[in-house]
């Protein structure tokens, strides 16, 4: 009974998925908007995106991510205070994301005019009036120093700052959204200023926008939160990262595990290997313990407490990585069987047994990443700011149900040669 019931639930939402229409247009100043009708609930779930991510930084790390924190404290006529007062007596929930690709601000409110119409106007100002006030950007620079402490007394976190090094040199990928204690000493108001200047700009923003509003409406939202800012130009392209020869890099931690990572890069948003790819790392390390990884490194030797891989799609090429978590005796035999996985991977490709399961388990699943407002909107979030077509979601699964082991056999063989393979250890420390 309970898998009928759960087959009734996947049909039911795989009919809503097909049902959705998303809706693109451009605003008068030039970015992009992605709307999708949603009147089953009184709400409105809006995200700004600008190409003023952590990749913008340039010789100032943490400096964009600096600045879209400090959207929230103050705007406008608002102080910090004020403006958090405001909304919370709304309900109005505005949050703020920075990654190397991106700066986002999003705002959830009820759509009720009475409500949405202040939240519009606060979420307007943050994004073309935020005041920098002095206290505010040494109160913001006190947390982010507080997170890079305790991101250096993390095992995981000082392998992935280091794999991303190793991939990406003197790329504008390679340094962390954080920044640096030295690069944040000197990111003061005037070059938040000027970066604010640069970057926060109609042609350099994209708009999502879900919830119970027309498209009328809609069309009205997007011009409404984008007004304050200058129309401006788009961002420059970032140059295409140069693959690293392999190598393998040790570092020293105190802890009695040691953290794992195989790197390379990987894909851009529009590669054109993106589903062979996406499906194929599903079977080698991406569905966790029903993985190739996941069943020869943890389940039958035990050598791993946890093993997973992931690309992470970019404007340029993201990362692909592979990670597990090992005890410091283990490290050496752990490294060894991943790297042999993966070259046998590479070579040999999937059995046409894995590659059934792997597309009943995406396909299958593709609908629940579309389960709530808040889901679809950071779906339609990644079509609009990486320019993909309308019908992404619609023809996602039927592009993963066309894929074949000959296509991902072919597409790690020439996208992931093992003379790339980065390796990173970090522990083993007394």
């Amino acid at each position: 009974m309970k898998h009928i019931l759960a087959c009734l639930v996947m049909l039911l939402m795989a009919g809503q998925v097909a049902a959705m229409e998303v809706q693109s247009w451009q605003t008068k100043g030039g970015a992009r908007v992605m709307y999708v009708h949603a009147p089953q609930l009184p709400m409105v779930n809006l995200r700004v995106m600008l190409d003023a991510g952590s990749a913008r930084d340039g010789d100032l790390p943490g400096q964009a991510r600096l600045l879209n924190e400090l959207l929230l404290e103050g705007a406008g006529k608002w102080n910090a205070d004020e403006l958090a007062s405001e909304l919370e007596s709304r309900g109005i929930e505005v949050s703020t994301h920075t990654g190397r690709d991106m700066a986002q601000i999003t705002l959830r409110s009820l759509s009720d005019k009475n409500i949405l119409t202040p939240a519009l106007d606060m979420l307007a100002a943050m994004l073309a009036s935020p005041r920098l006030e002095e206290e505010a950007i040494a109160r913001v620079k006190e947390r982010t120093l507080a997170a890079l402490r305790q991101a250096s007394q993390s095992a995981e976190d000082v392998a992935d700052r280091e794999m991303m090094k190793a991939l990406y040199g003197d790329h504008p990928y390679a340094h962390d959204p954080l920044g640096t204690e030295k690069s944040l000493e000197k990111i003061n108001r005037e070059t938040l200023q000027v970066f604010h200047q640069r970057f926060y700009n109609q042609a350099n923003a994209v708009v999502a926008l879900v919830g119970d509003v027309d498209r009328t409406q809609a069309e009205i939202l997007a011009e409404h939160v984008l007004a304050g800012l200058p129309v401006g130009e788009k961002a420059p392209p970032f140059p295409e990262p140069n693959p690293k020869k392999a190598r393998a890099l040790h570092k020293d931690f105190p802890a009695s595990q040691t953290h794992l990572y195989l790197g390379m890069l990987g894909i851009h948003r529009k590669d054109p290997d993106y589903f062979p790819l996406i499906v194929g790392n599903h079977i080698l390390g991406g569905s966790g313990l029903t993985s190739i990884m996941g069943e020869e490194v943890r389940n039958k030797r035990g050598l791993s407490y946890g093993i997973s891989s992931y690309f992470s799609p970019l404007r340029v090429k993201g990362p692909w990585m592979l990670s597990a978590q090992t005890k410091n005796s283990q490290a050496r035999t752990t490294l060894e069987l991943m790297t042999a996985l993966l070259r046998d991977f590479i070579d040999e490709g999937p059995t046409q047994k894995q590659l059934q399961a792997a597309k009943k388990h995406l396909a299958g699943g593709f609908p629940l990443r579309l389960s709530s407002n808040k889901k679809i909107l950071q779906q339609i979030s990644v079509m609009a700011f990486y320019d993909l077509p309308p019908d992404w979601l619609d023809t996602w699964s039927s592009r993963v149900e066309q894929v074949t082991r000959a296509q991902i056999r072919r597409a790690f063989r020439r996208r992931m040669p093992m003379k790339h393979l980065l390796q990173v250890s970090v522990g083993g420390g007394k």
